[in-house]
C-alpha cells in the first residue's frame, strides 16, 4: 500500500548514533517541521545493506547540511547490533547516520516494509516534507540497493515544488525548466510540448 500523500506514521524507538557513539531515544515528533528521510534496510552484517548506508553517509553533507533534511535509517536488528555492525563493518567508518532499532518490528510495519515470517524490512526509503506529509516512497525487493544520486535530485524537486508551487518534469534538476501551473495552467493544458522538449528533458 501507497503512503504517499499520507501522514508520517507516529512512532518512538531506541537508536545508535554513530556520530556520538550513543544509544538515544528516536521519535516521529523529533522530525516535526523538517524534511526527513525514513531509510529502511533488512538487515545488519549483510551485504547489499553497508553499501547503502555508505553510500547515503557518503552524501551527508549534501542531503542533511545542503537540502537540510533528517536522515533516519532503520532496521529491525536491536540497537546494540547496529553498534557492532558500525564497529566492524569498513564501509561504515566514519558513519554519521543514526539508526534505529526495530527488534518487533513495529515501525516497519506502520511502514507497511515488514516481511513478514523473515522478521526483516523490505527497502523503504520515504521523504517527508515540513507538514509531515510522505511526498516520495521507494520500496525494492532485498537483493538490489537504492540509488542515492537519484534520490538526492527527487528531494531538490520536491523542495522545489513544495516552495514555488510550481511542478517539476521528468528528469529534472535544479536550473532545468519547471512548469508554471498555478499561472499558466489554462494554457498549458493539452500544450506541455510548447513549454518544454523530449530533448530538454532527457539533456
Amino acid at each position: 500500500m501507497s503512503l504517499v500523500l499520507q501522514k508520517m506514521p507516529e512512532f518512538k524507538m531506541d537508536a545508535y548514533d554513530a556520530q556520538s557513539g550513543h544509544y538515544k531515544k528516536v521519535s516521529s515528533q523529533d522530525y516535526a517541521g523538517k524534511w526527513t528521510i525514513i531509510c529502511f534496510y533488512p538487515a545488519d552484517f549483510t551485504f547489499v545493506c553497508p553499501t547503502e548506508l555508505a553510500a547515503m553517509n557518503a552524501k551527508y553533507d549534501v542531503i542533511h547540511d545542503g537540502l537540510a533534511c533528517e536522515i533516519l535509517a532503520i532496521s529491525t536488528d536491536t540497537k546494540f547490533s547496529h553498534k557492532r555492525f558500525v564497529e566492524t563493518e569498513p564501509l561504515l567508518k566514519g558513519l554519521k547516520l543514526t539508526i534505529g532499532a526495530d527488534p518487533t518490528g513495529d515501525v516497519s510495519r506502520k511502514f507497511d516494509v515488514m516481511i513478514e515470517g523473515a522478521g526483516i524490512a523490505l527497502r523503504g526509503r520515504f521523504l517527508i516534507n515540513p507538514d509531515g506529509v510522505i511526498v516520495a516512497q521507494e520500496v525494492q525487493a532485498p537483493p538490489v540497493g537504492r540509488n542515492v544520486n537519484e534520490f538526492i535530485r527527487q528531494i531538490q524537486a520536491h523542495q522545489h515544488a513544495y516552495k514555488t508551487g510550481e511542478v517539476c518534469p521528468a528528469n529534472w534538476r535544479p536550473g532545468k525548466k519547471t512548469l508554471p501551473v498555478k499561472t499558466d495552467e489554462e494554457k498549458m493544458t493539452g500544450r506541455v510540448g510548447d513549454y518544454v522538449t523530449v530533448e530538454e528533458l532527457l539533456s
